[in-house]
């Protein structure tokens, strides 16, 4: 490094201010919280798994949803929707080991999943009621392409996982690495783009179900 470019980086260094100890730091993220949580629209007033489900079947979101107690009652759901759509029971199934352990009998399943899929069922980490908005970290038991390919998703959420705020959702991290690959999904996909007529499946699933599992008064 030349002598030029040593003096500036030496002026640099010098004009920084001390690194702040931890104390500080942590009494500057409180300030930060209180700020956010007095700035914050009143979009969620209750419990965060009943907005959630509110917000999602509002037509801004557009996509359609249920409840269910147990895990059982999934595959039910399941063939369910794709009667009511006329949907062969053949589906891509998320490769995640609570889907894969539930009975799926009566429909053909693979772990795989084609650019023409019809429909795929997956499991979301989680929800944010603000926006009803779907959380999907990417893993080999969670492929991100799951989230995007299939015509019709249905799609799994646990209660206890659906955060009233985004901001709630980042601070669950508490410290650990985000995965490579986090994927918010908003509702089905669609677009007006040519000529002002909808069409469906523009750039993800033209139409979502979503479930969330478990009830809070349990």
């Amino acid at each position: 490094m030349s002598n030029a470019k040593k003096a500036i980086f030496a002026a640099i260094r010098k004009a920084l201010p001390a690194p702040a100890s931890a104390p500080t730091i942590a009494a500057e993220l409180t300030q930060l919280r209180a700020r956010v949580t007095a700035t914050r629209p009143d979009r969620v007033s209750g419990p965060p798994d009943e907005v959630f489900l509110d917000r999602v079947q509002s037509p801004g979101v557009a996509a359609t949803a249920e409840r269910i107690i147990s895990w059982d009652e999934f595959p039910a759901v399941v063939m369910r929707y794709a009667e009511q759509h006329h949907l062969a029971p053949n589906i891509a199934l998320q490769p995640h080991p609570d889907l894969e352990a539930l009975n799926w009998g009566g429909c053909q399943t693979h772990d795989h999943i084609h650019t023409d899929e019809t429909l795929a069922v997956g499991l979301a980490l989680g929800g944010i009621a603000e926006t009803g908005t779907l959380i999907f970290h990417s893993s080999p038991q969670s492929p991100t392409l799951f989230a995007f390919l299939p015509l019709h998703h249905v799609v799994a959420v646990p209660y206890k996982n659906i955060w009233s705020w985004m901001e709630d959702y980042v601070a669950s991290f508490d410290g650990k690495s985000p995965p490579r690959n986090v994927n918010f999904v908003t509702g089905a996909s669609g677009t007006t783009d040519i000529e002002g007529a909808l069409v469906r499946g523009a750039h993800g699933p033209g139409w979502l179900h979503i479930v969330v599992v478990g009830a809070a008064a349990q």
